[in-house]
């Protein structure tokens, strides 16, 4: 048989088995990529510890109420789901992150699938949901145990996605839509967004009726949430200035998470401008203009829904005060997808922005890896170190970070916290700046030393 034959076999083999396999190959991927959060020994916030001790280790659960919709945070299957988990898994954390990893795999598989749906080839498609996966936003939700709604509504989105895309039937989809939203509501209500995600998919799917009833189911669901809601929403006591709501933050939230992905030294979104714009920002916002303008001279109708796909996954949160890596969950997952779809037909040069913007996006992810796994590797060793120091004190400890910049890992770690591993917290346990009079130094690995 001639090589030439061989080859154009082998190349038809390959092509098949992507085809075939690319949604089970991206997960494999990214639980693969996502092993250091995986096997994360602890954890990142003071939210798991608190909720932890809200579980408690015996006894009933303090289930929250399904019915209490005049609470700020309204997430009764979030949060019932995280009481169960703390229960069950938060003296194992590495059992509790690799869940959680493996169900960001999950949604970077539906993500593939779904862009399958849409038209896009399938290494495309499987690139495009690894870069997703690999990125700021989702690295920081698969890693962060308080992100559980965040995985939950844009698993909901995609399996209606999906099921929407495929099915030929009217009622079906309308059914579909309902149970999406409801679930996606239940979880968080940056599931809002779900009505405004089909909106975008019956335009852009040449406008067939399924996708209309779709999105008129959803957005029925949403109304009624928001008719019992929306009261809670604006008025109802809030834990932190940084849910205030007002027009008038829409500009700024905007540009931050359009650009965070490409300042691989930031952690948070809402660190984005914090220190003003410097020559950091403005290569950011020059590289993503130059992004904007290749999908542009690829196709005008993928910069439509690149701008207003990312508005729709954003507009429950672009109203807030501050802005955060989870609340730009869904926004990564449809840009990775629009420009992916605008490789094809990008000049030269825009594929070459196209492949600098995912590299500096995973680069950045890795650092966001990274930095989640040392503040795991800290908490281990520093939590049940101050448990063991007030078991056998009685009055406050202070602490002080031997290196001031680790000072802010020390806060989250201490904030509020009811207690740990039986030993009460509160207000025990100070931080204190360095010079400051301290009862123990913290060393970087977490240990507490007595001051001498």
């Amino acid at each position: 048989m001639p090589a030439t034959t061989e080859v154009g076999m082998g190349r038809w083999g390959l092509q098949g088995w992507i085809e075939r396999w690319a949604p089970a190959a991206v997960f494999a991927l990214v639980l693969l990529a996502q092993l250091p959060l995986a096997r994360n020994p602890g954890y990142f916030s003071h939210d798991e510890l608190q909720w932890a001790a809200f579980a408690g280790d015996s006894g009933p659960i303090p289930w929250v109420s399904w019915i209490g919709v005049d609470a700020f945070q309204y997430r009764p299957l979030t949060f019932n789901l995280w009481l169960w988990l703390s229960r069950e898994l938060f003296a194992r954390p590495q059992a509790l992150h690799a869940l959680l990893v493996a169900w960001g795999a999950t949604n970077a598989a539906l993500l593939c699938a779904l862009a399958r749906r849409f038209g896009l080839a399938a290494l495309p498609a499987a690139i495009a949901a690894l870069v997703f996966a690999l990125g700021p936003y989702a690295v920081y939700v698969h890693g962060w145990v308080a992100t559980i709604g965040d995985l939950a509504w844009l698993s909901c989105a995609l399996l209606a996605g999906l099921l929407i895309a495929g099915t030929g039937h009217q009622w079906r989809a309308a059914i579909v839509a309902t149970l999406a939203t409801a679930i996606g509501l239940l979880a968080k209500e940056a599931a809002l967004a779900i009505p405004l995600l089909l909106a975008l998919a019956w335009w852009f799917d040449g406008r067939q009726r399924r996708w209309a009833v779709a999105m008129l189911a959803s957005g029925g669901v949403a109304a009624i949430y928001l008719a019992l809601r929306i009261d809670a929403l604006l008025h109802a006591p809030r834990d932190g200035a940084q849910y205030a709501p007002s027009l008038a933050h829409v500009p700024l939230r905007w540009l931050e998470y359009q650009w965070f992905p490409l300042l691989p030294q930031k952690l948070e979104a809402s660190t984005t401008l914090a220190m003003g714009i410097g020559g950091s920002v403005i290569a950011a916002a020059v590289l993503w203009l130059l992004l904007l303008i290749a999908v542009w001279r690829s196709s005008r109708r993928l910069t439509a829904v690149f701008l207003l796909g990312g508005v729709a996954a954003l507009a429950p949160v672009l109203l807030l005060a501050g802005s955060g890596n989870q609340y730009a969950y869904g926004f990564a997952a449809i840009t990775a997808v629009v420009v992916a779809g605008s490789w094809r037909f990008a000049p030269r040069w825009g594929r070459g922005v196209i492949v600098l913007v995912a590299v500096v996006s995973v680069w950045h992810g890795v650092n966001v890896m990274r930095q989640l796994r040392r503040v795991g590797d800290v908490q281990a060793v520093f939590s049940p170190a101050l448990a063991d120091v007030l078991r056998r004190r009685v009055g406050p400890v202070r602490l002080q970070p031997r290196d001031p910049r680790d000072a802010w890992i020390l806060r989250r770690l201490t904030h509020d916290i009811q207690s740990y591993d039986g030993v009460a917290i509160g207000n025990r346990a100070t931080v204190v700046d360095a010079g400051a009079p301290a009862d123990f130094v913290v060393l970087d690995d977490g240990r507490l030393s007595p001051m001498r």
